[in-house]
Parts: structure tokens; sequence; C-alpha cells
């Protein structure tokens, strides 16, 4: 099914299926899964990068145990709007993913969610060290949670707009 929009998403997600939120690093992929209402995003564990067909194993597993309908990917656009060689990484990473699951994946905008993700954790007070291990699967959170707000708003427009 590869990439789909937002407006797509409701009819993939029924009959109880969840969303998950991913945030692509170098080093983890963060993971954030909603609750069957889709109304409030979750952080998972991240995921340790090692090889690709590891990552996208491991991912695929645990989205499953999630009964997940579609994916969220973070796509890091630049301030100005341009995509950089982040985003294309990103781009990258879903077409080869698709390849391995019938799961549809959506593209999300992510400028600053790493900034509000780590804003976050201060406002908790999470220690520095926690932080690191935490950011990644807080920002796939704050992605996700954008998603699920626009599909509250969705939900709620008058038909025809």
């Amino acid at each position: 099914m590869a990439i789909v929009t937002i407006e797509q998403l409701p009819g993939l997600l029924a009959g109880g299926k969840t969303l998950a939120g991913l945030d692509l690093g170098d080093k983890t992929i963060g993971v954030a899964v909603s609750d069957r209402g889709l109304s409030f995003s979750h952080p998972r564990q991240v995921i340790i990068r090692k090889k690709f067909t590891l990552d996208v194993a491991a991912l695929l597993a645990m989205l499953a145990k999630e009964n997940t309908g579609a994916i969220v990917i973070g796509l890091p656009i630049n301030m100005d709007g341009s995509e950089g060689p982040r985003a294309q990484k990103s781009r990258a990473f879903v077409r080869n993913a698709a390849n391995l699951t019938d799961l549809p994946f959506l593209f999300w905008d992510e400028r600053l969610s790493t900034v509000a993700a780590e804003r976050a954790l201060i406002e908790m007070d999470v220690s520095r060290k926690k932080r690191d291990g935490r950011i990644d699967s807080a920002a796939a959170a704050f992605i996700l949670q954008g998603v699920l707000d626009r599909l509250q708003t969705l939900d709620a427009s008058p038909a025809g707009d």
C-alpha cells in the first residue's frame, strides 16, 4: 500500500487498529503508539539500530503486538520548507520498509519535534542521562500526537470541507 494521506487514515484504522509514530535517528528509532480510540500517543521502547532488515523486523514485530493499522514517519523538513539529506533518508527507509509490510505509511512534518520533546522531558525533570535514552520515543510521541490531533479536526469538519 505504501504512502497514504491523512484523509485516508480513518478508513485504514477501523476495527480498533492503532496508529504508530516513528522518529528515525541514526542510532535509534523512536516509537510511539496510539490508543485504540486514536486520542493519545504513548512512547514505546526505542529500537537500537543495527542493520536495516533487523531494525524493520524488530519494528514490525512490535507493531504487530500493538495491532497497528498504519505508520506515521516524521519527515525532517528544513525550516525553509526544503528537504535535505535527513528527509531523503526517511523517504528511503519507507521505500525499503514498504517492501516488507502491507502497512501504509504517512509522512508528517516533524520540524521542531525533538526540541519540543526535549523541553517536555526537561519540564518533567528527567535527568540528562535518562533523556538521551527517551528523546527519540518522546519525539515520536510528539509527531504521532500531531497526527492524532489533526485526525480529530478532520472528524469534526462538516462534510464537503
